[in-house]
């Protein structure tokens, strides 16, 4: 077989989605398997909003089925500076405003936009696809290895001695995949980082700019605060590119609506890349979320439901792994902050199993949890994570409450079994 590209022939796939797709093969074989692998919704359990259903069917019957302008609708991008500054109160004009077909290829377009090969990106992990990301642009990375002290999640004082000459920092809060979210005192750190970085920096120099990931900032629990760095530190403005949409916010992963805020240059330079790969949101997708961004308090009504079901299934399931934790087993859980995912510990390498065989590494816990205990989840070494480490993402987002404690006996009783 001859030889690819360079790109192609080191490019390595999702390790959440080919796990997803192993075990839904199998669960189509017929296994009863508690697959809680993915970022995804089931629509049964979290459906989009009626209005915004009722929006898209409206807007396909009206013929909107073209192609959209290469920036997105201009009523959307009004919707979304509307909205941004009514529920965060930051403002942006329409120009400052990218729609694209949900993150991802925002996310590229920032990478292609400000990265050359070379130059150093900035990510803590575990975190979503940031070192793929990297790979794309031949950048060099520059990994800082969170920690469950901090919740995951980046200090300034890990960030400070890397930035010098780097080009991007990666922030995502709140985080996939942990759950956690970033302090507002940490992110402040952060941002003053940054400023003095681009102070020092000549007129000729590249500035240093953060994606600022915050595509689940609605999905937060109890007195837990969403920050950004513009409410932060307004000063920060021309250095910071935002990534948010639909997806997450109202259950619309399949909708594909996002949208990337930052300063018009950027934009302007993302429009242009996003023109020639074509990620753009369809066109009655857009009218409708257009519409539907307006109206508060059918979103303020949404929200709560969605919130508190998706928080019933996370403390649920973490009290159950902290009651696991204090009869003796080697598990553990952070108490969930925000999004749809609970950060859990299945520290059972080095164990043996009923028939004596070594659970010798954490591929091999993986593998165990999924065969005696039919519960499928995500090893934090497809985030990027040290291959050993023996945290795991959760997600409740297909997970039906009254499923629970069937899953949770049966994790019991596969590690019941371990000497």
């Amino acid at each position: 077989m001859s030889k690819l590209s360079t790109l192609a022939e080191t490019l390595i796939g999702s390790e959440i989605v080919r796990l997803g797709n192993e075990i839904n093969d199998r669960i189509r074989q017929g296994e009863k398997i508690y697959n809680y692998t993915i970022g995804d919704f089931d629509p049964a359990i979290f459906p989009i909003p009626k209005e915004l259903e009722q929006l898209i069917i409206e807007s396909y019957q009206q013929g909107y089925t073209n192609y959209p302008p290469g920036d997105g609708l201009g009523e959307l991008r009004s919707a979304v500076a509307d909205f941004i500054k009514d529920w965060e109160g930051i403002e942006y004009t329409p120009n400052e405003v990218l729609i694209a077909a949900g993150g991802r290829p925002l996310i590229y377009t920032i990478f292609k936009t400000i990265v050359d090969a070379g130059d150093k990106v900035i990510y803590a992990v575990p975190s979503w696809n940031n070192n793929h990301y990297t790979h794309l642009t031949n950048a060099v990375h520059c990994v800082i290895e969170a920690t469950p002290e901090n919740n995951f999640m980046p200090l300034a004082s890990d960030i400070a001695p890397h930035i010098k000459g780097a080009a991007l920092i990666c922030l995502c809060t709140p985080q996939n995949p942990t759950g956690t979210t970033l302090p507002e005192a940490e992110l402040k750190k952060i941002c003053e980082l940054v400023l003095e970085e681009n102070a020092r920096r000549g007129t000729d120099e590249k500035k240093l700019y953060v994606m600022y990931d915050q595509m689940y900032w609605t999905l937060t629990y109890v007195n837990t605060q969403h920050a950004n760095p513009i409410s932060v530190n307004p000063a920060m403005k021309p250095y910071t590119i935002f990534v948010d949409g639909m997806s997450k916010a109202f259950a619309a992963t399949g909708v594909r609506v996002g949208w990337a805020l930052g300063p018009t240059h950027v934009i302007g330079k993302m429009k242009a890349l996003l023109s020639h790969l074509g990620a753009w949101s369809p066109m009655a997708e857009q009218k409708a979320a257009a519409s539907y961004l307006k109206q508060r308090e059918a979103i303020e009504k949404y929200l709560a439901h969605y919130k508190k079901e998706l928080e019933e299934r996370l403390n649920t399931i973490y009290n159950g792994f902290i009651q696991l934790k204090e009869k003796g087993y080697a598990v553990d859980a952070i108490v969930p902050q925000a999004a749809i995912y609970l950060t859990i510990k299945l520290d059972l390498a080095g164990k043996k199993t009923a028939g004596n065989q070594l659970i010798a590494d954490q591929s091999a816990v993986t593998s165990y949890i999924l065969d005696k205990a039919k519960l499928a989840v995500v090893p934090f070494y497809a985030f990027g994570a040290d291959k050993q480490s023996p945290w795991y993402r959760l997600s409740v987002g297909t997970c039906k409450k009254e499923e629970i404690t069937a899953m949770l006996a049966g994790l019991e009783a596969a590690l019941a079994t371990l000497q």
